[in-house]
């Protein structure tokens, strides 16, 4: 009797490009770079967060390269933020903010590194972008691997879909199921090289921004989505 067939090969996963990852903290007696240093592995959660991104909001053929990124920890105001070139990024992270999350330092740690993570990778429209948009695909890369924070809600804070964060990620989550996966990373491809305008949500949901944003309302108030 023959042997049974060989299951088929399953395809290799993607190989992202990893760029060289730097640190500098500014204050290494502060009590939130002590958190820091006891809960992260900044190297792993670095390249976890780079595959991460690269695997929601690109394919190998299309994901941008990126040289350097560094990871500052200092004491300042807010959360965090990134700026730098196209190949040469920097993310900046309040000690006080880790501080002031002690009691979930870890997952916190992790989820902003990420969110700052997709700002280093994502298109904006040649500047264009809404800055509530912008911010609402960090989060919705933030939501997909598992690292929303315990208050974020689905119910919307505001009237407006690009309202940002979590209001902005739950309404591309619900775009995402409505259109099929990848239209969020679809949506990202088309600010590569044009000028941002609404039109690109008609292009790759068939219907203008503002119509699904009162369909996906109408769903939410009526109960048929979760909270």
């Amino acid at each position: 009797m023959p042997p049974p067939p060989l299951p088929p090969n399953k395809p290799a996963p993607p190989t992202w490009p990893i760029p060289k990852f730097d640190l500098r903290v500014e204050d290494l007696e502060h009590p939130g770079a002590k958190l820091f240093f006891k809960h992260i592995d900044a190297p792993s959660v670095l390249r976890t967060a780079v595959t991460t991104v690269c695997s929601w909001l690109y394919t190998e053929a299309t994901v941008p390269r990126k040289y350097s990124i560094l990871l500052v920890l200092r004491p300042m105001d807010g959360v965090a933020y990134t700026h730098g070139s196209l190949t040469h990024k920097e993310i900046h992270f309040s000690l006080q903010h880790i501080e002031n999350s002690a009691s979930r330092a870890k997952d916190e740690i992790t989820g902003v590194i990420t969110h700052e993570m997709v700002h280093c990778y994502q298109y904006n429209g040649k500047g264009k972008c809404p800055g509530g948009l912008i911010e609402g695909m960090a989060d919705w890369v933030r939501l997909h691997a598992g690292l929303s924070p315990p208050h974020w809600k689905r119910n919307p804070s505001g009237d407006k879909w690009d309202a940002g964060y979590q209001d902005t990620a739950y309404f591309l989550d619900w775009i995402e199921v409505k259109n099929g996966a990848g239209t969020v990373r679809a949506l990202n491809e088309a600010m590569k090289d044009t000028e941002y305008t609404d039109d690109i949500f008609r292009e790759w949901t068939g219907g203008a921004v503002g119509d699904l944003w009162k369909l996906y309302r109408e769903e939410l108030e009526g109960g048929k989505l979760p909270n």
